[in-house]
């Protein structure tokens, strides 16, 4: 019988011991420096630590050949300045490179805008200055890039109308605290965003309170209708910074927020929501305007951008004419509207091989969703008696969510046991008369009508 062999670390070759540990992440890596001298040497192997530094600080050789420095003294300094942040640092870092790398090509000026990160301890001073902890990927951020210059464009998008304009700046880390909220209603809340032309600002929870989730992010919606002005709801557009910034950093380097002039424009496209009839092919994207809209009363103001293209292989002779729009609406309570009119906003445009023609229009509704679908008619240049309809897909609008204020909550409480011996079954977003929108005094393009332009 053969005799046995106790196996040792010390006799094992450093091989596959490298192997193994090749498979850890740092920590485990340190925790091994700490078992035995063998695997203190062999936890130290250079090699071990550049899968490191390429995951949490995203270096490259390029910065190693820069610093001259081993990959573990890299790690060892990064983890120095940003090691609170290991957990953030990576997905914040490529997503500010991903949108920089974009604008570069795209809208070039909106990134000299960009400010450089700041330091720990003025987010210490920040901290300090308004009485809350700052949320840990949010101080991840500002070290990376402390907001933007407050210039337009702005860097978290814009929109259009006809007499309406919105361009949210991404505030510095002092703006945004000179911003932070002790009132009540919005307590303990700090603005992430500010547009010059309309006050509009995207808040950031630092707390729980007042019916707030801490980290939330939310556009702020006083209610029109109540008295007590710290009764105000809110439209929520993130659970965390991360979540936020993240989501909105894929929607422009995707192209799914399309540049206009210089500009990222947050109008969202369904890939489905497009509709071919014969060479003409029409397209919608779709924009909430939270700035013209309010929970209570229900009114929720949309924007929305239609493409009308024609194939350049079309024949010459197919070029023709847009006469009339027809549209059916439809709200979330299932009740229908049909709308006829002249034209698209005032024009006729007309389509030949390889023309584009869009423009935006808009429309409000009082419940949560609606979807509108239609038709446009054409006629041929060279016949006008040749008449034909192109249709248009469906595109629906969603409320995004929202929250109802606490104050109004509490009041409607009362009110319910004032008055325990009658009941009321309609919500929010029923029974709601189109006629009342005017109490928001929402400022229409040129003087019209908002609806269906």
């Amino acid at each position: 019988m053969a005799a046995s062999m106790e196996l040792s670390l010390e006799v094992l070759p450093s091989d596959p011991l490298l192997l193994i540990l090749s498979f850890l992440d740092f920590r485990d890596l340190i925790s091994c420096s700490y078992v035995s001298r063998r695997l203190h040497a062999l936890s130290n192997h250079n090699p071990l630590w550049k899968p490191q530094c390429q995951k949490y600080w995203l270096l490259t050789e390029s910065d190693k050949a820069q610093r001259n420095q081993s990959w573990k003294d890299l790690f060892k300094e990064f983890y120095s300045d940003l090691g609170r942040y290991i957990d953030h640092y990576a997905t914040l870092k490529k997503a500010w490179d991903d949108l920089k790398r974009y604008l570069e090509q795209k809208s070039p000026r909106m990134i000299v805008s960009l400010k450089e990160g700041v330091k720990e301890e003025e987010l210490d001073a920040v901290e300090a200055q308004i009485g809350c902890k700052l949320p840990t990927d949010y101080r991840c951020s500002f070290r990376i890039h402390n907001g933007q210059k407050l210039v337009v464009p702005g860097l978290m998008g814009s929109m259009a109308l006809s007499n309406h304009y919105r361009s949210e700046d991404l505030l510095d880390i002092e703006t945004a605290a000179g911003g932070f909220q002790h009132r009540k209603g919005m307590s303990k809340c700090l603005p992430l965003t500010f547009c010059f032309h309309t006050g509009l600002s995207q808040y950031l929870a630092l707390e729980s309170v007042e019916g707030r989730h801490r980290d939330e992010i939310f556009y702020h919606c006083p209610d029109q209708m109540a008295q007590d002005p710290s009764a105000i709801d809110m439209f929520i557009t993130g659970s965390s910074f991360t979540e936020w910034f993240t989501s909105y950093v894929h929607n422009v380097v995707t192209g799914e927020f399309p540049i206009i002039r210089d500009q990222i424009f947050r109008y969202v496209h369904d890939k489905a929501c497009v509709a071919t009839t014969g060479d003409i092919k029409v397209s919608v994207s779709t924009s909430f305007l939270p700035e013209l809209s309010s929970v209570h009363p229900p009114h929720f103001f949309f924007t929305y951008r239609i493409r009308i293209e024609m194939s350049r292989d079309a024949l010459p002779e197919n070029a023709c004419q847009l006469d009339t729009r027809y549209w059916k609406i439809t709200n979330a309570n299932g009740n229908v509207e049909e709308v006829r009119g002249p034209g698209v906003v005032g024009e006729f445009p007309v389509m030949t091989p390889g023309k584009v023609h869009e423009y935006a229009s808009c429309t409000t509704f009082s419940t949560t969703s609606e979807y509108m679908e239609g038709h446009y008619t054409f006629h041929r240049l060279k016949n006008k008696e040749e008449v034909f309809n192109v249709a248009i897909p469906r595109f629906h609008m969603v409320c995004p969510p929202f929250r109802k204020s606490v104050v109004r909550m509490g009041l409607a409480s009362e009110a319910s046991s004032a008055l325990c011996n009658e009941e009321d079954h309609s919500s929010d977003t029923e029974d709601y008369d189109e006629s009342d929108r005017g109490v928001l005094n929402i400022p229409t393009p040129s003087g019209r009508c908002p609806r269906h332009i």
